[in-house]
């Protein structure tokens, strides 16, 4: 019974697959932060010229 339980290995494939769900999410926040900063810029730079107009 030890030995079988040593050679399961589906919890393993869980945690595997549960880092790479985690690895895929802070990418995408990192790369919709870094957008949302971009954006922003380019809004405020419109903002202003519309402002001194």
């Amino acid at each position: 019974m030890f030995a079988r339980f040593l050679k399961d290995e589906s919890g393993a494939t869980a945690i595997e697959y549960g880092l790479i769900a985690a690895l895929i999410a802070v990418a995408i926040i990192g790369g919709a932060t870094a957008l949302g900063g971009a954006t922003n810029a380019k809004f405020k730079a419109v903002s202003d010229k519309m402002t001194a107009a």
